[in-house]
């Protein structure tokens, strides 16, 4: 298939350290590619791809000062999409919601997966009004406030298989990794880690929203033993400080549509413990590969059992259901049912038209010609 990937522009795909839809692209890119489909990628133009990319900006725009207004260069990437649109078999939207007019005009097939959260209340008359626009949801608890959008299927996010390495054997710490915010709740990970007597690693972004929660609600806890504050890593560093963690602190206080951390961990061979929210009781299994949690004490007790969990159970697990190979042929049997009416109105006005060379053909017959051997039309 001839397949078109649109990714937000804020980060590089894959992003050099923090970011979450700009990863899934470049994975499920990639993986598209290595199952021989022909995959065009519109993103910035530092990006890294195996498929063609149409480059919109030279530079991703979190890493570009000069930016003031994210929302021009993702207009113009719409529209170049928009105008590229016959080159491509389906198209596929990373970016929100953004593109859902111009999907109107598309004359191909095309699919968004939606990557954020939907509980909020504006949201409902926005699906309302577009529930034409077919969409795919990265859990099953991602769309429940809006039931009724055009959902396709739900398809979990996969990473390379060997993008972590499987750790047999743990480190003495715990870690938090991901973002500096209140729904990520790092306080509670250290109230957790406090509690439980033990050292915990916190590899986090803080960003410009973030940064006064940060100096008045982390910045203190941070004084002290046994918390160390790593500030936001490298992919490269990711392996390493995951691996060694005896398990995962996923404290969220939100309805998150998917833990991306929480699949890295898992190919890592680390345990998760997290609270009961969003999507985490979809990608944890409790008491085999983590434990879903709805309390401090709780947290505490699981902290204490983290060590009688099978490691390699949090591997397999991983490779059976989070593997980028798996994301890829998921997305494609969403393709193929979208291009399927397509395909078929396209062979019926094939059979319908009259094929070249089959038009009868007339021949003029002389005076008195009826009745000869050789007055019989030929054989066309």
């Amino acid at each position: 298939m001839r397949i078109a990937q649109i990714a937000p522009l804020i980060e590089r795909v894959p992003p050099e350290a923090y970011g979450g839809t700009e990863r899934v692209v470049a994975y499920l890119t990639d993986a598209l590619v290595d199952l021989g489909h022909h995959v065009t990628l519109f993103a910035s133009g530092d990006s890294q791809t195996k498929g063609t990319l149409v480059p919109v900006r030279p530079r991703a725009i979190r890493s570009d000062p000069s930016c003031r207004d994210p929302l021009v260069d993702h207009l113009i990437m719409i529209d170049r999409v928009s105008g590229m649109a016959p080159l491509f078999d389906v198209i596929h939207f990373h970016t929100g919601i953004l593109h859902f007019p111009s999907t109107r005009m598309l004359s191909v097939p095309h699919v968004t997966t939606l990557h954020g959260r939907l509980d909020v209340p504006d949201l409902a008359a926005l699906f309302k009004q577009f529930n034409d626009v077919p969409l795919v949801s990265i859990s099953d608890a991602q769309r429940r406030p809006v039931p009724a959008a055009g959902w396709q299927d739900t398809v979990y996010h996969g990473i390379d298989p060997g993008l972590l390495a499987f750790t047999p054997r743990s480190e003495d710490y715990f870690v938090f990794l991901g973002r500096i915010a209140p729904e990520k709740r790092p306080d509670r990970a250290i109230e957790i880690a406090r509690a439980a007597g033990v050292h915990l690693k916190i590899a986090a972004k803080v960003d410009r929203i973030d940064e006064r929660y940060f100096a008045d609600v982390i910045e203190p806890l941070l004084q002290g033993d046994g918390v160390e504050f790593l500030g936001e890593i490298s992919e490269e560093q990711k392996g390493s400080l995951l691996g060694g963690a005896r398990a995962l602190l996923f404290p969220i206080d939100w309805p998150e549509p998917f833990g991306m951390v929480v699949i890295e961990s898992l190919a890592a061979g680390t345990p998760v413990i997290a609270w009961n929210h969003g999507s985490v009781p979809e990608l944890i299994d409790h008491g085999r590969t983590g434990f879903i949690v709805d309390s401090i004490e709780e947290a505490v007790e699981a902290v204490r059992r983290a060590g009688d969990l099978d490691r390699r159970q949090c591997r397999d697990v991983f490779e059976q259901r989070f593997t980028a190979d798996r994301m890829a042929h998921d997305y494609l049997a969403v393709y193929e049912r979208l291009v399927a009416p397509v395909r078929r109105r396209h062979e019926e006005s094939q059979r319908e038209r009259p094929r070249r060379g089959s038009e009868p053909v007339l021949h003029r017959r002389e005076p008195g010609a009826e009745g000869r051997p050789d007055s019989r039309p030929e054989a066309c």
